[in-house]
Parts: structure tokens; C-alpha cells; sequence
């Protein structure tokens, strides 16, 4: 992280703090005038200028809009420190998080009772195990609703993996020559109910087939899961909560 003093010095990336908020400098060449945007998921401000001659200005607007930024950061849900004794959804289903010795891990329940996460340390270790176990349940569903979706869409079964994303919930590479691609998802998704991951799957999957959001995509993607307005709206309004676990 790169905080600077001197606008002389400003670059492209390069990251302030104003009004107790990261504050990121960036540089798009089709913007016709200097501005702000709250990015939610990120949970920090960008400042956009056309040029990078012009960063200067952009760093001078956000610091005139100190109160602005205040304000847009304020509206953001708190930061969810995972810990024993909280229950959490995971793909829809309430998961307590407890305490235990050995290696993080689900506990799946034999008599019909909430499913559980146990994991050793206090704090952010306990939180960082959480997570672990987070991101191996996520693997483990979003690996099999792609090859559902793949099936379906008669595309090879690309390799899938999961990270903490923080721009998109989900990427595809189509393979080389019709070969498997490769899908990498968020992690968080396994925050979000069923159906909602179950949409970025399918929509995941469907660019196998159509690299780009054109009516033919879109058809693929209707065809898996129908419509699908309902779940990026979700996405829409909820995805900065669901970044905000764990912080």
C-alpha cells in the first residue's frame, strides 16, 4: 500500500487516505471528466481521472469531498469478525461456528441438527481456520455444480478453483481448441444462498460456450437456471456483506 504526500509523485494505483478511507487512484482514458465511485466490495474509494496528467486533480476532488467519502463508507455493513458461537449461512443452510481441537473443519450433522464449523485459535487465527473450511465447502459445490452445468451445456469439464476475489464473483478461460477451460470462483459465494451460487456457476459455464454477455450468452444461461435478474440483483445489493466477513 502506497500512501502518499506529494500529488508530484501520483501514479496510476497509487492509494491515499482521506477521511479515515483508502482512497484509489486510477487512470481510464474514456472517462471525460474527473470523479468519484464507492467500490463496495473492495470497501475503498476510487478517484478517476482521464490521464494521468490529471491524477493531481482527481487526488484534489476527493480530498474536497472528505465529507462525501465519510459518509459512503459509513453506509457500508461492519466488518464480520468470525467467531465461536456464531452462526453463519452457508449456500442457504445455518452453520454454527464453535471451538476445537485438531484441524478446522465441517462437522455434518447425523440427527438433523445445524451443520458446524470447529476450528482451534481466538481471533484472527479462528477466523483465518474458518475461512479454510469456507473455501474447501465452496471448492466442493462449486466444482460439482459446474460439471452439472458443463454436462448440460456439452462442454468439457474445465478445472475449477476458488479465491478471494475481490472484483468479480467468478472468471472463465476457455481451453485451447475446444479443450477444458478453467473457472475460478469467489469463495464468498458459499455466503450467499444455494440458488445465488448456483446462478454464477451456470453463468460461469455458459462462457465456455459464448465469450462474451451477447443474447446467445444470455439464452445459455436461461436455459440453466431461467431467469436470472433476480439473482445479480441479490449480488447487487448484499455482495458488500458478504465481503465484509472475515475482515
Amino acid at each position: 500500500m502506497n500512501f502518499l504526500s506529494r500529488p508530484s509523485s501520483l501514479s496510476d494505483g497509487d492509494h491515499l487516505e482521506i477521511a479515515g478511507a483508502r482512497v484509489r487512484l486510477k487512470v481510464n482514458v474514456r472517462a471525460r471528466r474527473v470523479s468519484l465511485r464507492l467500490d463496495r466490495t473492495r470497501r475503498e474509494v476510487v478517484a478517476t481521472a482521464p490521464s494521468v496528467r490529471r491524477l493531481p486533480e482527481a487526488a484534489a476532488f476527493a480530498r474536497e469531498r472528505a465529507g462525501w467519502i465519510a459518509e459512503r463508507m459509513a453506509e457500508l455493513p461492519a466488518a464480520a469478525t468470525l467467531a465461536p458461537g456464531m452462526l453463519i449461512e452457508v449456500f442457504g443452510r445455518p452453520v454454527r461456528l464453535e471451538s476445537g481441537a485438531g484441524r478446522a473443519r465441517w462437522i455434518e450433522p447425523v440427527d438433523g441438527s445445524t451443520a458446524r464449523i470447529a476450528a482451534m485459535g481466538e481471533g484472527e487465527g479462528f477466523s483465518r481456520a474458518v475461512m479454510l473450511v469456507l473455501k474447501r465447502k465452496a471448492a466442493e459445490v462449486l466444482t460439482a455444480r459446474t460439471a452439472h452445468y458443463a454436462a448440460r451445456l456439452g462442454a468439457p469439464m474445465p478445472k475449477v478453483t476458488v479465491a478471494d476475489a475481490k472484483s468479480r464473483w467468478g472468471s472463465c478461460r476457455p481451453g485451447p481448441r475446444g479443450g477444458p477451460g478453467s473457472i475460478r470462483y469467489s469463495w464468498r459465494l458459499a455466503l450467499a444462498p444455494f440458488e445465488v451460487a448456483d446462478y454464477v456457476a451456470a453463468h460461469e459455464c455458459a462462457h465456455l460456450l459464448e465469450l462474451n454477455h451477447g443474447p446467445r450468452f444470455w439464452a445459455h444461461v436461461r436455459s440453466l437456471v431461467g431467469d436470472e435478474r433476480r439473482h445479480r440483483a441479490w449480488l447487487r445489493a448484499e455482495g458488500a456483506r458478504l465481503h465484509a466477513f472475515g475482515r
